[in-house]
């Protein structure tokens, strides 16, 4: 079914959306329990961009959640926000900690710190590494 225009974050300010223990509980196990978390909404841009980033270096394993189709879609992203001060999705998570945006991954995958993430949390991946990007200093 999904959240409906009217209950979109668009019209609300996110501090003062109820939720309950049990469901800021699902989000935090959520983001604590899964390699990886990407909360999305399927008509966002800057989420497509995420995902399309994701998908073009290998990375099956993340868990999206559109919460655009979720009935507490708004509870989530008023939680995210709660968490992290982030308001806006997609709201990325590698191994419990918070990633930021897409801005944010697409920095972290220029600089090949994306790469070094997610080994650490034993997502498979095809990023670069940083001496990939840098270059190992070695004169062809």
């Amino acid at each position: 079914m999904g959240q409906g225009i009217f209950r979109s974050s668009y019209f609300y300010d996110l501090s003062t959306v109820k939720y309950t223990p049990e469901q800021r509980n699902a989000v935090e196990k959520l983001i604590k329990t899964e390699p990886m978390v990407v909360f999305s909404k399927s008509y966002c841009p800057h989420c497509v961009s995420a995902k399309q980033l994701l998908e073009s270096h290998d990375v099956d394993t993340a868990t999206v959640r559109e919460i655009n189709y979720e009935a507490d879609g708004l509870e989530t992203q008023a939680i995210l926000y709660q968490i992290t001060g982030q308001k806006t999705v997609p709201n990325i998570f590698v191994g419990g900690g918070h990633i930021g945006g897409n801005d944010h991954l697409h920095k972290l995958a220029k600089s090949g710190q994306l790469k070094e993430v997610l080994d650490r949390h034993k997502i498979p991946n095809s990023f670069p590494s940083p001496s990939q990007i840098l270059g190992d200093g070695a004169h062809h």
